[in-house]
């Protein structure tokens, strides 16, 4: 199944990135992401710019926690172990 990506999240340094609108509006709630925009659905990153957002397996991650990017590339790992 493929999933689209058509929300735009723009970081600090410039650099673009396309998810989807369900994580977008998951990081609008928790504050990473503020909307700037509806057509596309557009936000920009809040943090400050030693953090960069970072995308593995589907899923968009703040490189500055690293605890939580270690969580995610461990049950990467694990799945890939399964198939």
């Amino acid at each position: 199944m493929h999933v689209k990506k058509t929300a735009l999240i723009i970081c600090n340094n410039g650099k673009e990135y396309w998810i989807t609108q369900k994580q977008f509006w998951k990081m609008v709630r928790e504050g990473v992401v503020t909307q700037i925009g509806d057509q596309p659905l557009r936000g920009q990153f809040r943090g400050r710019d030693d953090q960069l957002l970072i995308t593995v397996g589907h899923t968009v991650l703040n490189k500055a926690t690293p605890i939580h990017t270690s969580e995610v590339l461990e049950t990467a790992r694990l799945k890939k172990s399964r198939s």
